[in-house]
């Protein structure tokens, strides 16, 4: 009996619409490397939402292909060489390809027989990783959704293994802390709060002109921890950080660690990728010195979000994180079987995310990754170069990675409304969607700030926009120019 279910699942239905979806999407795809139409066509969020409650009203349709055709329109274009904003990398082709088919198979990791071909991919991958991070031959770890998460398990085995009570089983009212640089990663303080640590137990050092983390005042923070009644378990280092891509000096951190007795937590979540670079890897020195160690294939290594690392230097530390017995799951709780992903992880039906990762591997070899890291750093540092040299721009700092903050500043006539002109002109950028980047506050000043994520982005790509920014910039300072006089009048 044919009933709409098992027409649902009818395989030559399946084949047509695969068929025709690989068609529509390998035509976006030549549409946005292009570069010729916009990054995105933005709409307000009210309107936006509006639009799809009406989608929404609509009869139902057999062909999903005018719906898909109109996801892909209303949604920013990554693969666009004009996409400078968000640190999300523009996925390869294959890794769409395979997670069609991973999303059909469906294999959920928590138990080995749920995700047979999944674990064993997960274990390769991460062992993989970590021999590049010269984490050492009893290194290992896990894959998991995404940088939060990561740095949350990694902090959590920390407090595990270094907090004075047995948190998992009798709870602590303990003031625990970490040391983590001013300029980390918010999740790194999301993860602190989500652990009980509060505001106080975040203890924040601050950064030198470079925006890294002063090394020199750990000593003088953990003494002022000290006598406020905290234990400080941990330090995180960041490699690198998210505002201006700055790298922290980790061998410091590692030997303060070390003198300390510390946890030493390295979030390489967007920059632990240059260890994959002979160029790039002196910015990451001393990374292998680190007890854990997340780095996320989705940021420098060109795999859809979400697939994130969580390596230890042991790998048995892991298995500290989730202390908990599941009978219906696994038969020995205890045992350190690499097998069952659910012992290690947040997730239990976790995504079969290790398939991305192994299969460019396989087709196209590590040196992609190093391809992709070296055209992007590289690229940043001519980036750097062409707004330095024009006086109407100022440089927040030389950049390390392939991030860079800078500034329109005029003739400097206008320097008590810049934050004002600054963010006027990201919004005109995303208006006309022409290129797409973003903002940042440094030092209380705003800063435009680009994320340099695709690898088919070109110096006269960059040129064009520095050329849109410095129009855009000059109109805005001639019209409140204009105004003044006006008011003046």
């Amino acid at each position: 009996m044919n009933t709409p279910l098992t027409a649902a699942y009818s395989p030559a239905a399946f084949r047509q619409q695969a068929h025709a979806l690989v068609d529509l999407l390998a035509d976006h795809l030549e549409r946005a490397q292009s570069g010729t139409n916009p990054v995105l066509d933005y709409t307000e969020p009210d309107e936006q939402l509006a639009y799809w409650q009406t989608d929404f009203e609509k009869p139902v349709n057999a062909d999903p292909l005018p719906l898909l055709t109109d996801m892909i329109q209303r949604s920013i274009h990554l693969h666009n060489p004009r996409f400078m904003g968000h640190q999300v990398a523009p996925p390869l082709p294959l890794t769409a390809l395979t997670g069609l088919l991973t999303g059909l198979l469906n294999q959920g990791m928590a138990v080995y027989e749920m995700g047979m071909t999944a674990n064993a991919l997960e274990r390769i991958v991460t062992q993989w990783l970590a021999t590049k991070l010269g984490l050492g031959s009893d290194a290992g770890g896990l894959l998991t959704s995404g940088g939060t998460l990561a740095n949350l398990t990694a902090l959590l085995t920390a407090r595990a293994i270094f907090a004075p009570t047995d948190v998992w089983e009798h709870g602590t009212t303990d003031r625990l802390a970490i040391l983590v640089s001013e300029e980390a990663h918010y999740c790194v303080d999301r993860a602190a709060r989500i652990m009980g640590l509060g505001t106080d137990g975040i203890i924040k050092i601050p950064t030198n002109e470079r925006f890294q983390m002063q090394t020199d005042l750990l000593e003088t923070y953990l003494e002022r921890a000290k006598t406020q009644g905290l234990t400080v378990f941990a330090v995180v280092g960041s490699a690198c950080s998210t505002s201006t891509g700055s790298y922290d000096d980790l061998s410091a951190i590692a030997d303060f660690c070390e003198q300390h007795k510390l946890w030493f937590h390295a979030d390489g979540a967007h920059g632990g990728a240059a260890v994959l670079s002979d160029t790039y890897r002196p910015l990451v020195q001393g990374i292998e010195r680190a007890d854990s160690v997340v780095v996320d294939f989705h940021k420098m290594m060109m795999v859809p979000a979400l697939v994130t690392a969580v390596l230890y230097r042991r790998d048995a530390d892991s298995f500290r994180t989730f202390q908990q017995k599941a009978q219906y799951l696994w038969a020995d709780a205890d045992a350190k079987d690499w097998f069952n992903s659910g012992k290690r992880a947040f997730e239990c039906t976790k995504l079969m995310m290790s398939a991305k990762v192994y299969t460019v591997l396989r087709t196209y070899g590590e040196a992609i990754f190093t391809e992709n890291v070296e055209t992007l750093y590289d690229l940043a540092r001519w980036f750097a170069q062409a707004v330095s040299s024009r006086p109407s721009f100022t440089l927040a700092v030389a950049p390390e990675s392939n991030i860079v903050c800078f500034r329109y500043i005029g003739d400097g006539s206008q320097s008590n409304q810049l934050d004002a002109i600054n963010t006027q002109i990201r919004r005109q950028l995303l208006k006309d969607g022409q290129f797409f980047i973003v903002q940042t506050s440094l030092r209380g000043q705003v800063y435009l700030r680009v994320s340099l994520m695709n690898p088919l982005t070109t110096t006269e790509h960059l040129t064009a926009l520095v050329n849109e920014i410095e129009r855009i910039g000059a109109d805005l300072t001639n019209l409140s120019n204009s105004d003044s006089a006006t008011y003046s009048a």
